[in-house]
């Protein structure tokens, strides 16, 4: 494998001219409180936001799962990168050109080379490599010219086509596995990536091309890398109609959208994003001006669907197909969205023109105008969904009827109608009364109670979030006096040598911990003040895990949540200052340590003992400071 070694420089350069701010933004969307942003964590199923971004230490950190960290951070976590990457990514992004690579020489090794496979940039460079590819064969005067008839037909433009990099593959079998060995790439990852298959044996072993004779449609990720493929026919007589890519270390079908990023900005700026239900539908919309489409991949709409969008938009049009199949996807769709905190409206072509998708539509003479008006005239999901069960029951008996209310009841139930807020509730219970003929109260006594707030849990994206959220109960007084040189690194230069030895690695009960004690020593000890910024450094420099930059994230904005104002931090520092220097005299003399928050209650316990002792009566207290009964 070649490393390349970190150049400090190439990162300090782009750190500075980074805006976390716009990174993060580009992900999730970002709304101004006071001098932060907040928003809704992408590492967890957030539904309140509970992220803060804080431009000016340019760091991000979540108080309910705990992600945390810088703008590198961020991207490597977001994007799944490694520090190279994310480092190219935000150097492209900002104008910053990056030394060039240089490889470290393996020296004083021995024995056999141990190939681990295809690492995630093996992947990302092969689908690239591929995109290259099926983008040359398009234009190409032979293999691309029946694939070229087909987009003039279709009227996908020339723009179109280069945004959304379409391509096609070449009718053979070893037309992309000829290119990778003619460059002598390796061809395990382009089969990890699903772009390569194996023969069986009676084919005589060996690889052969998973695309072929398909108009090629890249399917990116939010930083518009390629990292799937959609394949159209282009011979009617092959099937499938449609061939997407497998699922991958880079790519889940179930939590894609075809079209994000191109979308991205417009879907952030109008707040409002629209679900079409396929790849030339996307692009039809996008060439028309409507620019905030997207498609899912051959999957019907799903909860990680729905928790992508609600991060990034507050209202979803969902774009459905006027025959049975598009109302039936239809319902499924209102499921999806029917818990989640963002609003959904609901458009089927039927109802304003014989069109059979918005790409035959928007082709039509004055499609335009007529698209635009069955989008303003969208439903609402409820509406929408009560329209559907009010005709499924038109007619029904008594026994019927009551048997249909009591089943969409229970349909709701489990789509989490009992946990939805309590205006939205009385929305939707007013509207099955009405159905029903009965009052609210009815309806509401079949609905089971809530089961209150749920555990954040982590997302698709994110399996394991790295570090716990921080509680008061579980810090020491070492890591609290850790988290104030972090608020105030001048803090660090107030203790004499033996409080620093009591701080050293050995203070922390947690890795984490001691291992950014060992970067704010090392820190201060270069004469500068090791304050978060300061000490971030320090752990980019030792190529610290994303782990260590989370904890001494978290820890900073724990303290400086609980502290408020610098001369909170002061007081509080004093305070931890005592009890870390009780637990070293404890320490010496084999007792227990003690913590502030652990003093506290033992406070609050004692009260309550005397209480119990003498009395509601707080005029016979003992005043300690005066020494009598008050």
């Amino acid at each position: 494998m070649t490393l390349y070694p970190r150049d400090n420089n190439d990162r300090d350069r782009v750190r500075e001219a980074a805006d976390i701010v716009r990174v993060v933004g580009e992900a999730v969307a970002l709304k101004p409180k006071g001098r932060e942003f907040v928003g809704l964590c992408p590492f967890h199923d957030d539904h309140k936001p509970s992220m803060n971004v804080v431009p000016s230490k340019q760091i991000f950190h979540c108080f309910v799962c705990g992600a945390g960290g810088d703008v590198f951070t961020f991207v490597e976590k977001f994007y799944k990168m490694d520090f190279r990457e994310a480092l190219e990514f935000l150097a492209e992004k900002f104008s910053i050109e990056l030394a060039p690579r240089r490889a470290a020489g393996a020296t004083g090794s021995s024995g056999p080379v141990i190939d681990a496979g295809p690492t995630r940039a093996d992947l990302i460079r092969a689908c690239q490599t591929a995109s290259d590819f099926y983008r040359a064969i398009l234009r190409h005067p032979d293999h691309g010219a029946v694939a070229r008839a087909i987009i003039d037909r279709r009227g996908i433009s020339p723009g179109m086509q280069d945004a959304f990099q379409v391509g096609a593959a070449p009718n053979r079998w070893d037309g992309l596995l000829m290119t990778l060995r003619g460059k002598n790439l390796p061809e395990n990852a382009f089969l990890e990536a699903g772009l390569l298959r194996r023969r069986d044996d009676s084919g005589g072993g060996g690889h052969y091309d998973y695309f072929r004779n398909r108009l090629i449609f890249p399917i990116h990720d939010l930083s518009g890398r390629a990292i799937a493929f959609g394949a159209r026919k282009i011979d009617e007589a092959d099937e499938p109609k449609y061939l997407n890519s497998p699922d991958t270390r880079l790519f889940r079908k179930s939590s894609t959208l075809y079209g994000l990023f191109q979308a991205s900005r417009s879907i952030q700026r109008d707040r409002t994003a629209l679900i079409t239900e396929g790849y030339t539908d996307t692009i039809a919309c996008h060439q028309a001006g409507f620019t905030s489409a997207v498609a899912t991949l051959g999957t019907a709409l799903t909860r990680d669907h729905a928790a992508l969008l609600r991060r990034i938009c507050d209202t979803v049009i969902l774009l459905f197909d006027g025959d049975e199949a598009g109302q039936r996807a239809a319902d499924r769709a209102a499921e999806v969205f029917f818990a989640e905190p963002i609003d959904v409206r609901i458009v089927t072509l039927n109802s304003h023109t014989d069109a059979k998708d918005p790409d035959e539509l928007l082709k039509r003479e004055g499609g335009t105008d007529v698209f635009r008006k069955a989008i303003d005239a969208a439903t609402d999901l409820l509406d929408f969904r009560f329209a559907r069960l009010r005709e499924r029951l038109k007619g029904a008996g008594l026994s019927a009827l009551s048997r249909g209310i009591e089943e969409e009841v229970e349909k709701l139930v489990a789509l989490g109608l009992a946990d939805v807020p309590p205006l939205r509730k009385r929305l939707i219970t007013k509207r099955l009364a009405q159905l029903a003929g009965v009052d609210e109260a009815t309806i509401l006594r079949t609905i089971p109670a809530g089961r209150g707030p749920a555990s954040p849990r982590p997302s698709q994206a994110d399996p394991r979030p790295d570090i716990k959220p921080l509680a008061d109960s579980s810090l020491t007084a070492a890591e609290h006096l850790l988290g104030c040189i972090l608020c105030e690194g001048a803090l660090w230069f107030s203790l004499d040598e033996a409080r620093r030895d009591f701080l050293g690695p050995a203070a922390y009960r947690s890795p984490l911990f001691a291992a950014v004690a060992q970067a704010v020593d090392a820190v201060a000890r270069s004469g500068s003040q090791p304050g978060l910024d300061a000490v971030l450094s320090r752990l980019r420099d030792t190529d610290a895990h994303n782990e260590v930059i989370q904890a001494a994230v978290g820890l900073q904005q724990h303290i400086e949540t609980i502290t408020g104002q610098s001369s909170r931090l002061q007081d509080h520092w004093r305070s931890c200052l005592a009890a870390a220097d009780r637990d070293a005299a404890a320490r010496a003399g084999g007792q227990p340590v003690s913590n502030p928050t652990q003093s506290a209650l033992a406070r609050i316990e004692s009260a309550r003992r005397k209480q119990t002792e003498f009395g509601g009566d707080l005029r016979v207290f003992p005043d300690a400071a005066r020494g009598r009964d008050r």
